[in-house]
């Protein structure tokens, strides 16, 4: 396995260097908060959330390629293992915390073992379709989660269903005044999203909670705070568990492993090829198991690449990961000299900036696009997101891939399938339509085109299509090509059906010619016999050619075709 270390942060000249220091700085203001959020999120303590961005970061810098991608704490993957560590142990607990380090070690373990095997094409059987609608489910049990905290009440629950109806019994004890510091919170972000996107609203209202708490001794007048926070930089540990929980935590790794791989290979292509830059997926991949083996062994919990983050540094003006190495150094900063602070930050605060990341996470705007492009998809990206809701994120992610597969092998099961006839709007020469009984090419002639490799579960399609298709023509038909162009593969059950269909209208007096044959599906034909049944004349590399040898004029199909 040959790597190459700081790929994203060289080359770095002085200019680019002084830039990307300023959006570092940038960075850490806008992205501080958030990483406590998602400590909140985790169940973790909230200075486990500044250990995310410190080391980890500085892992990332040191073995992954891309030049853009944030890797730190992020919602997806904290709630995925928050769901099942919070059926195990009491969330913020030193077992909890434990068991967190036991999920980062072993995502890393996969994540090294992905990049072995160069396993980052695994990324593109998560659909954008079905992972917006896996996020807008996350969004929606994260804001859930949160509103607890920021009413000032118990949700009581770790599911999501049943913290609506703890919160929806304990209305009549809401705290009004932890109720309007959040809206204060949830509504200045808001705005000024809009108004000022690069004003780190968030920060501020961190920094304001903190010096309000401390002013107005919040904690005494009822209003929770985050309450003592073990400052200095995290120390080195191993973390430690059962065996048996190593096993039950190992289906927790694997959906964490699955977001990582789909959220973090997405962000770092775009990316890339918003500044054509080269993809070094599998570099990234290393850089974000090692990033999580340092999470591991530092207090902290499962890192992700984000595609949030990445946005955020990029409109922040960073252009290499010396940005991101920037941000660690802030983070570290802030560890040896004002972890101490934190002691009086309002959970409501953390709550209401965690709500507005819950928010953001619920695209309207693109599952809207998807409902007026494609109905069908956005009801699969529904049906995710209440998934995720109901049954829980690691589950839904499980499902979110499955739906993936499932629509990906639709499609091959049962293609669209064409045939080429004359028609008024190319004057009567032959254009592709949609093959349908009691049409033809031509007197005595079939051309058609199955949209897909052949394979066993859709072989029975191309064969009932080609009978009814011969069996319904307006004259007998002598001619029969099939325009293999879409057809790259060719597996053993498809083609002993194949071979008896050929077969079968060879003795009924039909010649069935392959046209755009290409060497893989030569190849295929060649191994499985096919050839030996129909005979190599009756293989063309082009249509031209088969129309040709068939006695028809290559000039009658449309120039469009």
């Amino acid at each position: 396995m040959r790597f190459k270390l700081l790929k994203g942060v060289l080359p770095l000249g002085g200019s680019a260097a002084l830039r990307d220091l300023l959006a570092g700085v940038t960075l850490a203001s806008m992205d501080i908060p958030q990483v406590l959020g998602y400590a909140r999120i985790a169940g973790m303590p909230a200075v486990t959330g500044l250990y995310t961005a410190f080391l980890p970061l500085l892992a990332f810098a040191l073995f992954g390629a891309s030049r853009h991608l944030v890797v730190a704490a992020d919602s997806a993957t904290a709630t995925i293992f928050a769901s099942h560590l919070s059926t195990m142990a009491t969330a913020g607990s030193a077992q909890y915390m434990a068991l967190a380090g036991v999920v980062a070690l072993l995502t890393a373990g996969l994540l090294l073992i992905a990049r072995v095997f160069k396993l980052g094409f695994l990324a593109d059987f998560l659909s954008r379709t079905v992972l917006l609608g896996f996020l807008a489910g996350v969004g929606i049990q994260v804001g859930v989660a949160m509103l607890g905290d920021m009413l000032g009440v118990s949700a009581g629950s770790s599911r999501t269903l049943g913290q609506i109806e703890s919160i929806a019994l304990h209305l009549a004890h809401v705290s009004l005044p932890t109720l309007g510091i959040s809206v204060a919170v949830v509504t200045g972000i808001l705005v000024f999203k809009r108004l000022l996107p690069r004003l780190p609203v968030a920060m501020f209202a961190v920094i304001g909670g903190i010096a309000a708490s401390y002013v107005y001794d919040f904690a005494g007048h009822g209003i929770a705070v985050v309450g003592p926070v073990a400052g200095g930089l995290p120390a080195p540990g191993f973390p430690l568990a059962t065996w048996q929980q190593t096993l039950d935590l190992l289906p927790v790794a694997a959906s964490c492993f699955v977001m990582i791989i789909a959220q973090s290979v997405a962000a770092g292509r775009v990316f890339a090829e918003r500044y054509h830059e080269p993809v070094d997926a599998d570099a990234d991949i290393l850089g974000i198991a090692a990033a999580n083996a340092v999470a591991a062994v530092t207090g902290a919990f499962v890192v992700n690449g984000s595609p949030t983050q990445t946005a955020m540094a990029d409109r922040a003006g960073a252009r290499s990961q010396f940005a991101q190495v920037v941000f660690a150094v802030v983070v570290g900063v802030v560890l040896l000299f004002f972890s101490k602070w934190l002691q009086y930050l309002p959970h409501c605060v953390l709550a209401a900036i965690v709500f507005t990341i819950a928010i953001g996470l619920i695209d309207v705007t693109r599952l809207y696009a998807i409902r007026r492009e494609s109905p069908g998809e956005l009801t699969l990206a529904l049906v995710t997101a209440l998934a995720v809701v109901v049954i829980g994120v690691e589950d839904g992610i499980l499902l979110a891939v499955a739906l993936s597969l499932l629509r990906h092998v639709r499609h091959s099961y049962h293609p669209h399938t064409m045939m080429l006839a004359p028609t008024q709007a190319t004057g009567g020469r032959w254009a592709p339509v949609p093959a349908a009984p009691g049409t033809e090419t031509a007197p005595g002639l079939i051309v058609y085109r199955f949209g897909a490799d052949l394979f066993f579960a859709n072989d029975h399609f191309f064969v009932d299509d080609v009978r009814n298709l011969l069996e319904r023509a307006p004259t007998t038909v002598h001619w029969f090509i099939v325009d293999a162009g879409a057809i790259t593969d060719l597996d053993y059950s498809a083609a002993r059906t194949l071979a008896e269909l050929c077969e079968g209208l060879k003795q009924g007096g039909v010649n069935v010619l392959f046209a755009r044959v290409n060497q893989y599906l030569r190849a295929d034909m060649d191994r499985h016999g096919i050839t030996a049944v129909l005979g190599e004349s009756h293989l063309f590399e082009t249509l031209h050619q088969a129309l040709v040898a068939a006695g028809f004029d290559p000039s009658a199909v449309s120039s469009t075709h």
